[in-house]
């Protein structure tokens, strides 16, 4: 495999504060951060290896590398096969399919996650879905011919597949009842609300919670959690995005996935390592063993 280990993208800083928050409290029982975007550099920026150590610190004992183009997607696979405790995802997110669509190569592209989909250590393709708040009208059916080829990807390597789905539950829910959804479906970031996460638990679907479920303004992710079977929750941190209240704003990372483990406990009065372990069960059984 010709070694991407150089590939870096940047985060716009901003007015942001960019440093990093203090390692919480570690988790007593280890869980897995189930999607994260470790290519992304933000604020100081930190080695593969040092997020892999800080997150072990707390008690995050994996995490799993998620792609959205093939630039991306190619770093997620190196990022496995050469770093214990990671695992890839690999696809063409939704907003950049229109973009490769235009350019002809969107076929092109989805040869090359199929390529990397062979990998003994990427477990899934994603993210994957539809996105109606970045791209309009005149991108949908580049969205959707994606998405579809994508399912189908699943289901050839039997591999999980992560859904990123904004402003488009409908269409999302429809497009998997009408291609049939491979076996282990995972929303990422899940941004519905009860009613939605009623029918994903029904269908067999697992909801992933990122640390936007802790935000003041996130009143329909705290009920969608409250209707979910624990056997179908996931948690990730979409670093270096959405991290979690009180630090909203500042880089995320893996090792702050206790903060979201935490909140989520208390919201249904869960005991922390019972939660932590079922967590973790349900992330083995999605994505099998990371070691």
């Amino acid at each position: 495999m010709t070694d991407p280990s150089g590939y870096v993208r940047v985060r716009e800083k901003g007015n942001r504060d960019v440093s990093y928050p203090p390692a919480p409290e570690p988790l007593s029982v280890a869980v897995y951060d189930n999607h994260t975007h470790l290519e992304i550099e933000d604020g100081e920026g930190l080695p593969l290896g040092e997020h892999l150590a800080r997150a072990a610190a707390a008690g995050v004992a994996g995490v799993v590398q998620a792609g959205g183009d093939i630039e991306s997607s190619r770093w997620s696979a190196w990022a496995a096969a050469h770093h214990p405790g990671v695992l890839a995802a690999v696809a063409i997110h939704p907003n950049e399919a229109p973009a490769y669509a235009a350019q002809g190569r969107l076929a092109e592209a989805i040869a090359v996650i199929d390529d990397l989909a062979a990998q003994p250590r990427v477990r899934a393709i994603g993210e994957t879905g539809l996105d109606f708040f970045r791209t309009g009208e005149e991108g949908v059916p580049a969205q959707l011919e994606s998405f579809e080829a994508h399912i189908a990807l699943a289901k050839k390597h039997d591999l999980a597949m992560q859904i990123h789905d904004r402003d488009a539950h409908d269409a999302v829910l429809e497009t998997l009842e009408r291609v049939g959804a491979p076996e282990r479906t995972v929303f990422h970031c899940f941004s519905g609300d009860a009613d939605m996460a009623r029918v994903a638990a029904d269908r067999g679907y697992w909801l992933s919670f990122a640390g936007n479920v802790t935000f003041k303004n996130a009143q329909n992710l705290r009920d969608a959690f409250a209707v979910t079977p624990l056997d179908r929750v996931l948690v990730e941190t979409d670093a270096p995005f959405l991290t979690p209240v009180p630090l909203r704003g500042r880089p995320n990372a893996p090792y702050l996935v206790p903060l979201t483990v935490r909140f989520l406990a208390q919201e249904r009065g869960l005991g922390l390592d019972e939660f932590c372990a079922q967590i973790a069960a349900n992330t083995l059984a999605v994505y099998g063993s990371f070691s």
